[in-house]
């Protein structure tokens, strides 16, 4: 009798274990199928079940398909399709209440079949729905009890936290089926003429950030150098979010003049000023439902700060000679080539401002930065000079690809681009040589390299950056970046404090 006991017990024991296993495993979605075979099995063994069937619903045909079964028929009563509201399975379907039915045959709803086409006798079910986010997209149920017992309702209690486990695995897997078309969809449309080339680790975290907030409305500051493709990465994160089918709408702060800024950005109505013959609607109120970049935001005055933060903070503004309050809902990027902390810091940039805009902050790396990406830029450009000019060939010569990897670039991939599109039109036309880039190999100081500094002070100052540099490569992992520098992860992160090193 004792080992009988423990002979009992032992299922038990295991689907527990597992219980907990398959709990670890519903939010990392591998393998579907292979999931829910587990969970079903799972259930099957913790409640000695004779059979199992988990059944989805086609939302196309308004049908229960069996997608998991257990039992000696398992593979028979997979061919089977069920319509919604028929049988006990359909009925749960639909109602979205479990049952428990101790004897099918003295049940109306029981479609029997089933049961008899495959030759599988039945006498109690227990059946329960699975939902997602109240939806009902499928039923769990199981039959018989493989020593004869009765199902009882802690069964039904059991078996809905398998049915919950289930549909939770569902539904991770088509969030990441959903992420991955999203991404399909995007890298499709990276085909456009506003493409971001490069594959270096600092590029892929910059695309992965705007991945991340691309379907928020969370402002985001776009900070690097000229010519590092700032405004390429703002159209990528408006192509990416739920406002793609909206208008994008583009201003360059510092092409504006001072005086003309506040009627670009909001408008006028006819008769405002002299020479306002007509209303004029300005770019917030283009913008609206979709996102507006505000390039070289650095550019704006501190007049026009203060009325651009009233308009970010109350999603309410008047156009210029108007007092009908517009209402605007618009996602922000803005941009900046500034050290943007710096000019708050000396009293240049509103800090009111600069916190409402710098929600999310995302760095452009400077082509210095990831030169490693300079043969794949180079033969995009290339590609396309080339067909603009009707070549067919015209490769870059070794030299001349050399002299590209120790250029500066000063410019970033702005002026690659404008090299090149010079070195195809002025070019003999057979082949890009080092003559043709109008690029001088004139590297500017290392930092530290200054005079009245200390020994100490340019030592510093060059750790300070070199530390920088490998963040930077790195996405910010300070253990590959420590490993490439050749110390501790633990020294390096004191020194990060030590310098008072920013995340990058």
């Amino acid at each position: 009798m004792k080992k009988q006991m423990v002979t009992d017990k032992q299922p038990t024991d295991f689907s527990i274990t597992q219980f907990k296993e398959i709990s670890t495993w519903v939010t990392s979605v591998e393998d579907l199928d292979q999931l829910l075979e587990l969970i079903i099995e799972t259930a099957t063994r913790m409640m000695r079940a004779k059979a199992s069937s988990l059944l989805l619903v086609d939302q196309k045909t308004k049908r229960l398909y069996f997608k998991v079964a257990t039992g000696d028929k398992k593979d028979d009563v997979k061919k089977f399709e069920i319509e919604l509201g028929q049988g006990i399975a359909g009925h749960v379907a639909v109602t979205g209440e479990p049952l428990l039915i101790p004897d099918v045959s003295k049940d109306p709803r029981w479609y029997k079949e089933i049961s008899e086409s495959i030759g599988f006798s039945t006498k109690s079910i227990v059946c329960v729905p699975m939902k997602i986010d109240g939806e009902i997209i499928g039923v769990v149920e199981i039959i018989d009890k493989t020593d004869g017992s009765a199902i009882k309702d802690t069964d039904i209690k059991l078996l809905a936290v398998f049915a919950e486990l289930a549909a939770l695995a569902i539904k991770s897997a088509r969030k990441i089926a959903r992420v991955k078309k999203e991404n399909k969809s995007l890298k499709e449309a990276l085909g456009s003429q506003h493409q971001i080339i490069g594959d270096c680790i600092a590029l892929r975290k910059v695309i992965t950030d705007a991945f991340k907030v691309a379907n928020s409305k969370t402002n985001t500051l776009i900070v690097g150098e000229s010519g590092t493709g700032k405004e390429l990465l703002a159209r990528l994160i408006h192509r990416a979010g739920n406002r793609r089918d909206e208008p994008l709408v583009i201003l360059n702060c510092a092409a504006i003049p001072e005086s003309l800024l506040e009627d670009e950005l909001f408008g006028h109505e006819k008769g405002a000023f002299t020479g306002a013959l007509d209303r004029k609607i300005g770019k917030f109120e283009l913008a609206d439902k979709g996102t507006i970049f505000l390039d070289e935001i650095g550019e704006m005055s501190l007049s026009m700060q203060a009325k651009f933060l009233r308009v970010l903070q109350e999603e309410v503004f008047h156009r210029i000679g108007g007092n009908i309050p517009i209402h605007v809902d618009v996602r922000v990027i803005a941009a900046t080539n500034k050290d943007i902390a710096k000019e708050v810091a000396e009293g240049r940039f509103r800090e009111d401002l600069y916190y409402r805009l710098n929600v999310v902050q995302i760095r452009m790396p400077s082509l210095r930065e990831r030169k490693e990406d300079i043969p794949l830029l180079a033969e995009y450009f290339l590609d396309k000079f080339k067909k603009e000019k009707g070549l067919s060939r015209l490769p870059i010569s070794p030299k001349a690809l050399e002299k590209m990897m120790q250029y500066h670039w000063p410019g970033n991939v702005r002026e690659l681009k404008n090299a090149l599109e010079r070195a195809v039109v002025l070019g003999n036309g057979r082949e890009i040589l080092p003559e043709d880039l109008p690029i001088f190999n004139s590297n500017p100081n290392p930092p530290g390299f200054e005079v009245g500094l200390t020994l100490q002070d340019a030592i510093n100052g060059f750790k300070k950056e070199f530390i920088k540099l490998n963040l930077r490569y790195t996405g910010g992992n300070r253990s590959k970046a420590a490993r490439i520098m050749g110390i501790q992860r633990t020294y390096l992160s004191s020194l990060i404090s030590k310098y008072q090193i920013q995340e990058v």
